[in-house]
């Protein structure tokens, strides 16, 4: 499963590794000072530049109370600011706690008080959002006097707020608290170490050769680990500079990919979908300089899949991950993207295994669970123990809960273990259903549930139209017809005005499971 790239030696990638995360920007900074690390509307910092912000802003947590192994609660959105406070709470051996602004107050709220941060930071300028939520905190706004990071705010010092184990090899010290709703909308801390991090970053940029040239559009939120760690710290860890966005905008978007000459753009399905459907009918977005665009954080369907190459006039590759895996496990090769909806290879130095599912109805269906082992995999989930055990076995297999299969090495994935319906003695994988109610012109995207009946499952599909269109729930359900086997034709198609999705635009389908059909 490891054919390709066999060019990369991950030993000698791992051994070559600093031991925390900022080491990054000083590595940038020794070879290219004067070099633009990050831009955004209001202002750039090359290199030195954000070496110099990154260290100021340390010295201000630490005046501010944060020791080594303190969690510190990072509330943004895409920014420079943003940034900069993640770099600087490495720089103490913390921990960053990073959250969307986006979240609401009762979100939030039970973020913090699980992990019980020393102290929040919240980037004021940037983000209006996080303006509100400081201003519920009585938080207090500043700037740093020796370097343009844009205003934030600093909360009071929690002073019950108890240090963590700190100064641990970088295989065991934690970087990142990621919190992840996941399928069932009970949030979860994913402990990331600073190797699992820098691990991804230095693979995933290998492997999409980055370098000094290339300006990567940054429109992912950093508060998900797909913007964490593929596009920011990668990017940086290659020497690229970053054109951060603190939202996705179309008008925007199409602004920066074309005037500002961006090489890469890495998206959720749903952006790729609006870009097309708002610069097709201007003969396209001419943008020219994009060299890699990567589709990832949800299904890719083949009809988006065509219209995007066609659209950008390079391959959409696409790849596989998760917060619990830092969060790469496999991409499609830059020299060899993929025809289908493969999800590519596994990255060099990540094992998998598929394991049948106990209540899998057809013995001849190859697909299982996959499970996954690397430097990739989380420490565990922050103060539970017991999820931890169930998810990862003593031996470090992380059990993903996701359904997939292995074709000649290419990895497929079909759908959450927990998502598969079994209907009438059938499996019925709703990433098939979604395949086919995608490919209808007037879809944007769909999410398809299972729900029980008596003796059996039902499959209720939810459907969001592009802008403008009409089409009818039985016109959709003609359509899926003549496309999927008739056990896997949905019982009830509704469409919605919009799929209730996260800040990082993957669907929540625990939301959908209670609309009902």
């Amino acid at each position: 499963m490891n054919a390709s790239a066999h060019s990369i030696d991950v030993d000698a990638l791992i051994a070559s590794l600093p031991e925390r995360i900022d080491a990054i920007v000083t590595r940038g900074t020794i070879a290219q000072p004067e070099h633009i690390a990050l831009r955004e509307d209001a202002r750039a910092l090359t290199y030195a530049q954000l070496e110099h912000a990154v260290d100021a802003l340390a010295s201000r947590f630490a005046a501010a109370g944060v020791r080594a192994g303190d969690r510190v609660m990072l509330v943004g959105e895409n920014s420079v600011a943003l940034v900069t406070a993640f770099f600087a709470v490495s720089r103490l051996d913390a921990w960053a706690l990073v959250a969307n602004a986006r979240l609401s107050a009762v979100e939030l709220d039970a973020i913090r008080a699980h992990a019980k941060p020393r102290i929040a930071f919240f980037t004021v300028e940037a983000s209006d959002d996080a303006a509100h939520h400081a201003q519920r905190d009585a938080a207090r706004t500043e700037t740093l006097d020796a370097t343009p990071i844009g205003a934030f705010a600093l909360s009071a010092v929690d002073a019950s707020s108890g240090q963590e184990p700190h100064g641990l090899p970088a295989n065991r010290q934690c970087a990142a608290l990621i919190y992840t709703t996941g399928t069932t909308g009970a949030p979860k801390g994913v402990m990331l170490s600073h190797r699992n991090l820098l691990f991804v970053a230095a693979i995933s940029s290998t492997l999409r050769r980055v370098g000094p040239d290339d300006r990567v559009y940054a429109v992912l939120p950093i508060s998900h680990v797909f913007g964490l760690t593929s596009v920011c710290l990668g990017s940086l860890y290659a020497g690229a500079t970053l054109r951060l966005a603190a939202r996705f905008d179309t008008e925007q978007a199409g602004r920066v990919l074309r005037d500002e000459r961006m090489t890469i753009f890495q998206g959720v399905p749903a952006m790729h979908a609006k870009l097309i459907d708002r610069y097709t009918p201007e003969g396209g977005l001419h943008a020219s300089s994009l060299r890699f665009v990567y589709c990832g954080g949800s299904p890719l369907d083949m009809s988006l899949k065509a219209a995007a190459e066609a659209f950008y006039g390079v391959p959409l590759h696409n790849g596989y991950g998760m917060t619990e895996t830092s969060p790469t496990v496999s991409n499609t090769r830059l020299d060899a993207p993929a025809r289908d909806a493969s999800v590519g290879p596994l990255v060099p130095g990540v094992e998998a295994r598929i394991v049948p599912l106990a209540q899998q109805a057809d013995a001849h269906d190859d697909t299982g669970e996959l499970w996954v082992r690397g430097p990739n995999v989380m420490l565990g989930y922050y103060r539970d123990p017991a999820q931890t055990a169930a998810t990862v076995t003593p031996d470090g297999w992380l059990r993903t809960g996701d359904l997939a299969r292995f074709e000649h090495g290419e990895l497929y994935i079909v759908g959450r273990s927990k998502e598969l319906i079994i209907r009438s003695g059938f499996n019925v994988y709703p990433a098939e259903v979604e395949q086919a109610l995608n490919s209808h012109p007037d879809v944007l995207h769909s999410a398809v549930v299972g729900r029980h009946v008596e003796g059996n499952e039902e499959v209720l599909a939810f459907v969001e139209l592009r802008p403008g269109s009409v089409a009818s729930e039985r016109e959709l359900a003609d359509w899926a017809s003549v496309r999927l086997a008739p056990y896997k034709r949905p019982s009830s198609i509704r469409i919605l005005d919009a799929l209730p999705v996260s800040a990082s635009g993957k669907v929540l389908k625990h939301r959908l499971a209670t609309l009902g059909g």
